[in-house]
């Protein structure tokens, strides 16, 4: 098979084969990652060890997210499990009860998600911890928190007017800086619960 090559365009010149990326198309990654790099650089160390500290010592783990932040943070279930932890999606038909003991990871950036609030308030009712990854210390769900991860990024709270401050669209930087979290989080998890690669590797899915 031939090597296939990324080809990056300095010119307004055609050429046949691979992908142009322009200038201007190199300026927005470059804004991009900027953008990224700079919410994740502002968030607090001690809140990400906190809260990971929270994750491993939990009983059971249940998380949440709405739309695109629901993948990510099914992504990060993914790999929680793969560390061994007991976790669970919530709306999934095998998701167990919570109650003392066990941490509810529930994921509003602009922390007013209806949805996340009337769970919020089940876990806190029954006892489990809630743990909230926001961009909004001031916002609702920040109010029914045990423990908050504030991640200082534009979402749909802040998108328009004066306020916005990304070149990406709508909540687009909070979700991509959960996804670099995440990852960070997992190796921080990694470290903690003693797990090695190879286990990790071994609880992944034959299924797919």
């Amino acid at each position: 098979m031939d090597e296939i090559k990324l080809f990056v365009k300095k010119s307004e010149q055609d050429f046949e084969g691979g992908f142009v990326v322009s200038d201007r198309d190199e300026n927005l990654f470059k804004t991009a990652l900027d953008e990224l790099g700079g919410v994740l650089a502002r968030v607090d160390d001690s809140q990400i060890d906190a809260a990971c500290k929270l994750l491993a010592e939990a009983r059971q783990i249940a998380v949440y997210g709405c739309g695109r932040e629901a993948l990510q943070v099914k992504g990060f279930a993914m790999r929680l499990y793969h560390l061994g932890l007991p976790v669970s999606v919530v709306g999934d038909m095998t998701t167990p009860p919570l109650g003392p003991g066990d941490v509810f990871l529930a994921s509003s950036g602009p922390g007013e998600t209806s949805t996340v609030l009337t769970l919020m308030r089940v876990a806190r009712d029954v006892g489990a911890t809630n743990l909230l990854l926001t961009a909004q210390a001031g916002g609702s769900a920040a109010g029914l928190a045990d423990a908050t991860l504030l991640i200082p990024a534009q979402t749909m709270a802040n998108d328009q007017g004066p306020q916005r401050t990304s070149v990406l669209p709508m909540g687009s930087v909070f979700e991509g800086a959960l996804f670099l979290l995440f990852e960070v989080m997992v190796l921080k998890l990694k470290s903690l619960t003693g797990a090695s690669p190879q286990a990790m590797r071994a609880r992944h899915t034959n299924m797919e």
